[in-house]
């Protein structure tokens, strides 16, 4: 299907570009029902593909690209549920999100995420799979899950450690910090810095650009430079569950759902 309108995401085909637009308020956590919609797109990208030479993926909610996984349903859902179905249930979530993500990595496309705004945690996740981030300049990336007892769930600490240097690995992951895109762009996880508000414009010139290339070229020079590390993503989906087991984990998530401020994802 060319073109899809869904509650949390929505994509559409056009001109060999393919848009994934995320306009799930407040800020595209994602929860069941991304999920659901995200797993449509999967199983349509092979189809897809063969119309196409590019993805973006971008959001339009004002807030940012998107705040990460949706905390609030991931709390309901534990406190319903006996501990080892919660955790179950963790891990059922966690290889659905990580088959969506594996899907876009390995997609015969050159993938482009045209970020703003809020970048944390699972948001940060999916733009990391993508071959490009071009990021506005109020964009901000990082990973506060470490405030939860946890680790990124989605496949970032495998995918940052095959795009970036240690240290920059290690800084995100344990200080919970937040990089502005002018330092992401500095460390190498930003392709292109642009004005407030021109990262889709910036993303879609870069696409018309792209369709100029040998499409055989383009996905042998991208296979060859962007392994998958499927073996670590296996292992931080078991790391993730066990540390979900923790107290840590019940106690953080329980502040961050009670917590009154306007934007509590932020550090």
């Amino acid at each position: 299907m060319d073109d899809f309108q869904g509650e949390a995401i929505s994509w559409q085909l056009s001109a060999g570009v393919i848009e994934l637009t995320l306009h799930r308020g407040p800020c595209n956590e994602i929860g069941s029902l991304s999920l659901s919609e995200l797993e449509k797109f999967a199983d349509e990208l092979e189809d897809l593909s063969s119309k196409a030479h590019a993805l973006i993926i971008h959001s339009t909610i004002k807030a940012g690209f998107c705040a990460g996984a949706d905390l609030r349903e991931l709390y309901h859902r534990s406190q319903e549920m006996k501990k080892a179905d919660a955790i179950a249930g963790v891990r059922d979530f966690l290889e659905r999100i990580h088959r969506v993500l594996n899907t876009i990595d390995a997609a015969p496309l050159t993938t482009i995420a045209a970020v703003h705004g809020v970048t944390f945690g699972g948001g940060f996740e999916l733009a990391l799979v993508c071959d490009l981030i071009i990021a506005d300049k109020m964009a901000r990336f990082c990973f506060p899950e470490l405030r939860l007892g946890l680790i990124p769930g989605f496949g970032g600490i495998p995918r940052l450690k095959r795009d970036l240097g240690n240290g920059v690995v290690r800084d995100l992951l344990l200080t919970g910090r937040s990089f502005n895109a002018t330092r992401a762009q500095a460390a190498g996880l930003v392709s292109q810095v642009v004005g407030e508000g021109e990262a889709l414009r910036a993303a879609r010139a870069t696409a018309v650009q792209l369709g100029k290339f040998d499409r055989q070229t383009t996905v042998a020079a991208k296979r060859f430079i962007k392994p998958i590390p499927y073996e670590e993503l296996k292992q931080e989906i078991d790391l993730f569950c066990h540390l979900f087991a923790e107290p840590a984990v019940e106690a953080g998530l329980r502040k961050f759902v009670e917590s009154t401020d306007l934007q509590p994802y932020l550090p």
